[in-house]
């Protein structure tokens, strides 16, 4: 058993934000719900910190298999607890691709091994080729959630509309990456901007993102398939996406928190660490992307946690792989620069961080009621943060050493207190 007292509890299933103590009981499941309640067992004093759902992160690379220089699910899923994660979604992108239910079990067997809930999505075509569909009906009863070619635009408009239609007959959701290639002339910067021409790259244009989503959207409307698009990052894809779901399309959107905090600016103070596909946009853009969360038009922030070992992200500036890491930092970011400036309440965050997402997965159980088991984040909202080291095996991220404000102090996982300090 444990009792976790005092805690302000902030739930945005239910509206709720109050003092109160929790009972956890022996099995993990949550039995009471109270004022003043006794029991004895472990006891957390949790006085001027806040009790909520686990947040859901449903964009991460452990990069395992194949790839665990960089990451593997037992690191990922430390990171994500250090972030106050408590469920997780892996992409597919790695070596080899989770194409075949063999692959995928790999995966699932190792994440019965760790603390949080680590899912992993399939790919949607065999060896994210884009030309023959997986099985998804094989994959789906295996254990993937979902299904992405997460890395890689799915560029053929026959071959994903065949998978649209199989996700909606098996009521799986699907993850687009949308960069249409024949835009993007180097990855990783925005067109034109200052911090191309610093790094003598052209850049990828923003409709290499816009025209791929207005395909999608126009396809999701014909197929009734649940679609997500993954790390937006245009103002007028926000538009698009907008008016996609007024017209009943069953659409919904990630945007990342480095998205939402930086801009093509700072690239050119941080290099190969602000270096991502989709690129950091215009100030503009980071405007219309938080204007998409007030609004709902974009439903979940995703951390695209994308390692890599710090002799492959150093490199000059056209050769460095895209992508930053995020688990750690992204509820301090987000905090900082949506909370902290008053964009969005602290429920209207956790919303986007935590119901939301797992709503998208159709993962229930997730609110902190009595009956349900305890996946939890304990935080302190007002603490000042600076990250230095981290429990990823890499670093690259442009938010090391910069002021934040907004703690993880634990997670609850079950009647396990996981303390993050």
């Amino acid at each position: 058993m444990l009792l976790l007292k005092h805690g302000i509890l902030l739930d945005p299933y239910t509206d709720t934000e109050r003092e109160t103590d929790i009972l956890i009981g022996d099995d993990g499941i949550i039995a009471d719900i109270g004022d003043d309640l006794q029991a004895d067992c472990p006891t957390v004093d949790l006085a001027g910190r806040t009790v909520s759902p686990g947040l859901v992160d449903v964009h991460v690379h452990f990069r395992d298999p194949g790839l665990t220089h960089k990451e593997d699910v037992f690191t990922g899923a430390a990171a994500a607890a250090a972030g106050g994660f408590t469920t997780v979604v892996c992409m597919a992108n790695t070596k080899p691709v989770v194409d075949e239910v063999e692959t995928l079990q790999y995966v699932l067997d190792k994440a019965k091994q760790v603390p949080i809930n680590v899912l992993q999505a399939a790919a949607v075509t065999k060896g994210l080729k884009g030309e023959e569909l997986t099985d998804f009906a094989a994959l789906h009863k295996a254990g993937a959630p979902g299904f992405t070619d997460d890395g890689i635009n799915l560029t053929n408009p026959k071959l994903c509309l065949e998978a649209m239609i199989r996700a909606k007959d098996l009521a799986v959701p699907l993850s687009f990456h949308e960069e249409q290639p024949d835009f993007i002339l180097s990855p990783g910067v925005n067109y034109g901007s200052a911090a191309s021409v610093k790094y003598g790259v052209p850049g990828a244009m923003p409709s290499s993102e816009e025209c791929m989503i207005a395909r999608d959207i126009a396809l999701a409307l014909r197929s009734g398939a649940r679609v997500a698009f993954q790390h937006v990052s245009s103002g007028i894809s926000v538009e698009m996406i907008r008016a996609g779901k007024a017209l009943g399309a069953d659409v919904h959107a990630e945007v990342t928190p480095h998205h939402l905090s930086m801009t093509e600016e700072d690239v050119l103070d941080y290099g190969v660490n602000a270096r991502m596909n989709p690129p950091l946009r215009t100030e503009h853009d980071r405007r219309a992307l938080i204007e998409g969360v007030k609004d709902g038009t974009i439903d979940m922030i995703a951390t695209d946690h994308a390692p890599h070992a710090a002799e492959e992200k150093n490199q000059p500036f056209a050769k460095a792989p895209s992508g930053i890491t995020g688990l750690e930092t992204s509820f301090a970011v987000c905090n900082t620069t949506l909370v902290q400036t008053g964009e969005l309440t602290r429920l209207e965050l956790l919303r986007v961080m935590s119901q939301n997402p797992a709503e998208f997965y159709g993962l229930t159980g997730k609110s902190v009621e009595v009956g349900n088991r305890a996946e939890l984040m304990i935080a302190d909202w007002e603490a000042p943060v600076v990250f230095t080291d981290y429990r990823s095996k890499s670093t690259n991220t442009p938010f090391t050493g910069r002021p934040l404000t907004g703690k993880v102090c634990a997670v609850v996982m079950g009647d396990q207190y996981l303390s993050q300090e």
